[in-house]
């Protein structure tokens, strides 16, 4: 499983292309604290990379959920929206947001693999 990471902290897993699925990273969950609701995108919505997706709200703060590859919505994370917590206990697992369909897989060329963004978490 080969997950790519954003420069605004999320991930990406495009092990299937016609579904990659999306959501934030561990250290922006950190940094947001206890996660307490979540805005999804629609299912057939279609975004740009770097669009606005979603949005994640803590105890702490609001912070938009950025697109990292442009494409459509296949799916979204119901159980993540009826139990926001998922995104803290289990970021890369139970706590995705969204599938989408890759518009363009050459996208995935400029994320950053994960050496590269733990580097440029540690000194965000």
């Amino acid at each position: 499983m080969t997950i790519k990471f954003s420069r605004d902290h999320e991930w990406i897993n495009a092990a299937d292309a016609g579904a990659a699925v999306v959501g934030i990273t561990v250290h922006a969950q950190d940094a947001l604290g206890d996660v307490v609701f979540v805005e999804l995108p629609e299912v057939g919505a279609s975004f740009n990379q770097g669009d606005v997706a979603g949005v994640v709200e803590s105890v702490k703060a609001a912070a938009d959920v950025y697109m990292p590859v442009s494409g459509e919505i296949v799916e979204v994370n119901e159980e993540l929206r009826n139990d926001p917590s998922l995104a803290n206990s289990d970021p890369l697992g139970a706590g995705w947001f969204f599938k989408v369909k890759l518009a363009d897989a050459s996208q995935l060329d400029a994320l950053l693999d994960e050496t590269a963004y733990n580097d440029f978490a540690a000194n965000s």
